[in-house]
């Protein structure tokens, strides 16, 4: 016997038998799922090796003579004259050593390497968190070619979760209204998809992970 049956019909009568049967749920509850797989490393160990993977460049110092001993040999490396700081703990913090830099932005145009804070530290992909809250503001961290970020071991976090809840145990109720992340320098790919470091921001990034930073 001939089917007389158009395309059309054909098609429907398919899509109602398969509305009539009864199937799995072909789409899985994503969040019983991991999204990373279990940490075992020390967070160090694993925001070291993330960072790097970015292009990025990770030091870890014991206390703030180790730090400065390592920024003189970078201001030795890169030949910096004009190195930025704008917010007051960091101010403070490298007066005390006497570490030469600009409080203001005089001259800003030509400043080569910038010194700000952070939020947290994000291990799980080597990733800075910043707000808007600090006094470094953005042009800090992405004006000048160098940026340097300081941070102490307290700021060193496993998931974004948890930098999240770092900044709602520092502000409470206050929420910062712009909170984002820094991944590595700026990159673009856009030129014949060509990876290009340095092209909308700072083409190196140096991240310092103090123990006893006071």
């Amino acid at each position: 016997m001939r089917d007389n049956t158009t395309a059309k019909e054909q098609m429907l009568k398919k899509i109602r038998k398969a509305l009539l049967e009864k199937r799995e749920n072909p789409y899985p509850n994503l969040e019983e799922l991991p999204l990373y797989k279990e940490n075992n490393e020390e967070l160090e160990v694993l925001f070291a090796e993330q960072l790097t993977a970015v292009s990025g460049n990770f030091i870890f110092c014991e206390d703030g003579i180790d730090f400065i001993e390592n920024m003189l040999q970078l201001a030795d490396r890169f030949k910096w004259r004009k190195i930025y700081c704008w917010e007051p703990e960091l101010q403070d913090f490298l007066a005390r050593y006497e570490f030469p830099f600009y409080q203001t932005d005089k001259a800003f145009e030509q400043a080569e390497a910038g010194i700000t804070m952070c939020e947290a530290l994000i291990a799980r992909n080597g990733s800075i968190m910043v707000t808007n809250e600090s006094a470094a503001g953005r042009r800090l961290s992405i004006f000048p070619h160098h940026h340097i970020v300081i941070a102490r071991s307290s700021q060193l976090v496993l998931d974004l979760k948890d930098g999240f809840q770092l900044i709602k145990n520092k502000y409470g109720s206050q929420i910062p209204s712009m909170i984002c992340t820094i991944t590595g320098p700026s990159r673009t790919a856009d030129i014949e998809k060509t990876l290009v470091l340095g092209a909308h921001g700072p083409k190196e990034l140096f991240v310092f992970l103090i123990d006893d930073f006071s």
